[in-house]
């Protein structure tokens, strides 16, 4: 009997260990599964975490992307409304605060992130901007230039640069800002394109607008109402007598140089001179240069055929390899023929004028070679005058004064006076 209780006992032991072991194994294997849980978690987390940083730097993630882009409006003003800065700033702001966790970058890097932001404004300052173009009336025959209220008619200065096809309009008391809202518009058939730049030749507050012309042209300007009106004519619509004065070499090509003397210098004197005097005069003169420039040839032909000019007379000084050649010649086009008055007769006028001025030596007229590539592309009547020899000495010395300069010029003025005379 009483090993019967003692094996019933142990019966029952047995059974409450095994039963014991099972819920023990039951408890480990449960709370095992719950951490796997946990850290499988945090790692899909930080996976994703890093293929969002990824797509970010490497422009992935279509998602990401629709989220932040702007819309059209945005891409072509380059602009955020007040409302769109808020807004990221509040996010911004949210971020920070529930973030506990995330670092403050160092002050180092942080400095190093502005810098180049500080930089890039003051890069910015006095840089060129294209200037805003927008319908107008399509019969209008004026370009429409808006000006602040305060500006007036003494603050605004206009040139013409004619030989680079630019009108330029200098507007004193305004910066550049207002012209990145506020439009040009109007007759804009004869404008490529239009550039606002601060005014840094001037010591006051000013911009200069620079307008690309289709082709060679005078204007005309109305101010009324804070607005610059300008209409473009052709020069022929303006002026009755033009003539276009080409002053041989310039900048590095100083042509022929003999006895201390060169050809660019000269040419450009007796241009000068030749100003001086049709100033004076009804005849409107275009000059290739009146500085120490030098055009392209393409330059100077296009010149004297845009403007359809009724002459275009080049000044040139020779040289000889036989130093006892002296006196003047006159090159023209033999290809280019005029009835009545052509290149030829221009040529000719010019040679008589010039000559009889100094009272010096004529060598006659020549045909335009290959390397007279203006004279030949011409087409209008077109003669080149060289007034000298600089390989001659005593030729080079009178070259050399102003008071023979004044002579050729002279002459030059009176060979155009002549033509027109003619006429």
């Amino acid at each position: 009997m009483e090993t019967k209780m003692r094996l019933s006992l142990m019966k029952k032991a047995a059974i409450g260990s095994v039963l014991y072991s099972m819920a023990a194994m039951g408890l480990i294997y449960y709370l095992s599964y719950d951490k796997a849980i946990t850290i499988s978690d945090v790692a899909q987390d930080e996976v994703i975490g890093s293929d969002l940083a990824d797509s970010k730097e490497n422009g992935a993630g279509a998602g990401a992307e629709a989220e932040g882009e702007p819309d059209e409006d945005s891409i072509l003003t380059g602009r955020i409304t007040e409302g769109e800065t808020e807004g990221k700033a509040a996010e911004l702001s949210e971020e920070n605060q529930t973030d506990e966790n995330a670092e403050e970058p160092p002050k180092e890097e942080a400095q190093e992130t502005a810098k180049p932001e500080e930089e890039g404004g003051k890069e910015a300052e006095g840089k060129k901007q294209e200037l805003i173009f927008g319908t107008g009336k399509s019969n209008s025959s004026f370009m429409r230039i808006p000006l602040p209220a305060e500006c007036k008619a003494e603050d605004i200065v206009v040139e013409n640069y004619y030989m680079n096809r630019e009108l330029c309009i200098l507007v004193g008391g305004v910066d550049s800002g207002f012209y990145a809202s506020n439009v040009i518009s109007g007759n804009l058939d004869m404008v490529e394109k239009g550039v606002c730049e601060e005014n840094i030749e001037a010591n006051e507050r000013g911009v200069k607008l620079r307008f690309s012309l289709t082709d060679v042209f005078e204007y005309r300007t109305i101010l009324e109402n804070h607005d610059l009106y300008v209409s473009f004519l052709r020069p022929r619509e303006m002026y009755d007598k033009i003539v276009v004065i080409d002053p041989s070499c310039g900048g590095s090509n100083t042509g022929n140089e003999e006895n201390g003397l060169s050809e660019k210098e000269i040419s450009l004197q007796i241009a000068k001179k030749v100003k001086e005097r049709l100033d004076e005069t009804d005849v409107k003169v275009y000059y290739t240069r009146m500085d120490d420039s030098n055009p392209g040839e393409e330059d100077r032909v296009r010149l004297a055929n845009g403007t359809k000019a009724d002459m275009y007379i080049r000044i040139q000084v020779d040289a000889n390899t036989d130093s006892s050649v002296y006196g003047a010649t006159t090159i023209y086009n033999e290809d280019y023929f005029i009835p009545g008055f052509g290149s030829v007769e221009l040529a000719d006028i010019l040679e008589r004028e010039v000559v009889t001025s100094i009272k010096g030596k004529a060598l006659g007229l020549s045909k335009a070679q290959e390397e007279d590539y203006a004279i030949r592309s011409i087409t209008i009547p077109a003669a080149a005058v060289k007034v000298g020899c600089l390989t001659n000495k005593q030729e080079a010395i009178l070259l050399g004064r102003e008071e023979y300069q004044e002579k050729i010029a002279d002459g030059i003025c009176n060979a155009i006076m002549a033509v027109y005379e003619e006429d």
